[in-house]
Order: structure tokens, then sequence, then C-alpha cells
């Protein structure tokens, strides 16, 4: 017998360790990644829940001004994190560098800080690198993870094999390669007059104490995104999708489900938000049987396009061509803000 999502949400929350929360933007998706960290913590676990998207919607779902522990009810611990992009590079070079000194200069280096501050998509590598590193220390029993929107959060997904990519590039073989040291020798033969008129004596100094630096960094950083790749592939990691049963979200969502495919990913749940409940018609009717003919008929025109709306709705869940459980949450009026209230909603969950 297929498993339900109310199965599969309880048992990815105690099998797995790291659950990847994606889906298009204003379908609710981090107030679910904090009611699935909520609900974790609550049932004894230890819990993380890091934040990819700079905005401060997970924060302020949680209640807190920044990064922080959130108080829950039961046993478990809740702590949250939002990526640092400055500080994340700092971090991994510290960890990966041969020594402390070589460290602080690559650090302390303008062009690592000009590099490291437009690297493209480096924001997603780093929120990767950190769930391998806290998944690492063993201080916590799940790591949530709420991505960007769906179509940034693939970005998220590739950020490792790009990383890897990047190091195999004919770029960073040339600028990495014993080659180098031609452009330094070519300066102190009379290039450094052409330099310095194009790019000044102290760009050309500067780049090649960079690179040295940087070098040395190269086999640990293609080795930790390999790592970082096959924690995302490994029996440990969960994808989640959310969605609605609206035409966008749930075109989006059936695109999504396919590229995870692609790059050999499998969707392990899709939790549904704001799913409206069937309506009966005739049972709504039996409660306004005290009406005149004619508002019973208007009241009665009213409900049975409510009905056809939420059918509408519905159907086009069951439509999505996606090989997972689907977990449903129904609609209310007021999106929860407080842990509380997350608690309210997980705790709801059927």
């Amino acid at each position: 017998m297929a498993e339900n999502g109310l199965t599969t949400v309880n048992r990815l929350l105690v099998e797995r360790e790291v659950l990847l929360v994606c889906g298009p933007g204003g379908v609710g998706k981090t107030t679910t990644a904090a009611s699935l960290a909520v609900r974790a913590a609550i049932d004894g676990r230890r819990v993380l829940v890091i934040t990819v998207d700079p905005a401060r919607r997970l924060a302020d779902a949680l209640g807190l001004e920044g990064d922080g522990r959130v108080e829950v009810p039961g046993s478990g611990v809740l702590d949250s994190v939002m990526v640092d992009t400055r500080r994340g590079w700092d971090d991994l070079v510290r960890r990966l560098a041969p020594d402390d000194e070589a460290a602080e200069a690559l650090i302390a280096d303008p062009l690592f800080r000009n590099l490291t501050d437009r690297f493209a998509r480096s924001h997603d590598y780093l929120a990767l690198d950190a769930v391998y590193e806290h998944h690492l220390s063993g201080e916590y029993d799940l790591i949530v993870v709420d991505t960007p929107p769906a179509r940034h959060a693939l970005d998220v997904i590739d950020a490792p094999d790009r990383m890897r990519e990047f190091f195999a590039s004919r770029l960073a073989r040339l600028l990495t390669s014993p080659g180098r040291s031609r452009l330094a020798a070519l300066a102190s033969r009379g290039f450094d007059l052409v330099a310095d008129v194009i790019l000044g004596a102290r760009f050309l100094k500067d780049i090649t104490t960079f690179f040295d630096l940087f070098i040395t960094l190269e086999p640990e950083f293609v080795r930790r995104a390999g790592a970082v790749e096959r924690l995302l592939r490994s029996d440990r990691t969960a994808f989640i999708a959310v969605t609605t049963p609206e035409p966008n979200p749930v075109r989006e969502t059936s695109e999504f489900s396919i590229e995870l495919l692609a790059r050999r990913h499998a969707l392990d749940l899709v939790i549904a938000n704001r799913v409206p409940s069937t309506l009966d018609v005739d049972g709504v009717m039996s409660g306004v049987d005290g009406l005149d003919v004619e508002h019973a008929e208007a009241v009665r025109s009213v409900v049975e396009r409510l009905a056809r709306s939420a059918e509408r709705r519905r159907g086009r869940l069951e439509s999505m061509d996606i090989d997972a459980p689907v977990l449903e949450t129904p609609e209310t009026a007021d999106d929860p803000v407080t842990v509380a209230a997350l608690a309210e909603l997980s705790g709801g969950w059927q």
C-alpha cells in the first residue's frame, strides 16, 4: 500500500538528517519549513533550521531578531541561523587553509574580499556548506533548510557541482597554474611598464600573491564540494516541495520535480497548502432550510459555485504528475506567526 502524506512526513522527521524545503514564492514555504522544525523539536529532536534566502521571513516566523535558539514545548532543541556570505567565506577559508597564517593572509587580501563579494551564487554554496558543517558536527539530529523560491532553489542544489566545475575550468587552471609565474617574470623584465599603464604594477603583484594563496586551498575546496554533493545525494537527505492548488504553483512544482529527477534527485514529499475542503452542497442547504424559495436558490447558487471552485483547485493537485505522497493542509484565515501557532498547524496535519 502506498504511503500517505502524513505517514511520510512523520517518517522523514524521524529518519532523515537534512530536509530541503523548496517551492514557488508565496505558497507558505517558509512557514512550512518552520512548522516542520517545530514539530520535530517538540518530538524531542535537536533541530537546526537554516534559511538560504537572505530575507528575514524565517526569523520573523520563529519570532527571532536574528540567529538564536527558539523556545519550543517538548524535550527537543530548535536553533535558527541565516547564511551570512562574508562570514561564511571567512569561516570556510579558516577550515580549509593549511594553517592559520595562510587563512588570515587570504582573508585579508583585498582581491579575495572583492571576488567573494561578487562570486555569482556563492550564497547558495555557502548555505549548503553550512548544512554540511553542522551535519558533520553531530550537534543536531535534523537540519531543515528553507530554500529560495523554486527556480532559485535549483541554483542551491547545483552549487556544489558548480564549485567543482569552477576549479576544473580553463580559467581556474590558468590562474592557478605554474604559468602564472611567467607573468611575474615578464613584469621583472620590462612588462611592468605596460602593466603599470594598463593594470598598475601593484595590481599585478596583488593578483600574483592572491593566487599563490588561493591555489593552496584548491584541493580542499574540490574535496569539500564533493562531500557536500554526496550528502545531498545520500538517503540522509530528503527533498520536500511546497505548493498550493493554484495554476502557477502547481505548474512550477511539476517542473521542479522534473528538474530534480534530471539531477538524479527524487522528490520525497509534496506539502500542499491552502487546500479547500470538499463542499457538500445538500448538507450546507439543509442548515438553511428556513429560507424562502428565492433566497434559498440564491444561497444554493453561491454554494454550488464555491463547490465547483474547490473541486477545480483540488483537481489541479491531482493532475500533478509527481511520484511522491501529498500532504494537504487546509485553508486558514491567517498565517501562523508564533511558535504556538506553528505547533498547532503541524499538529493538525492529516
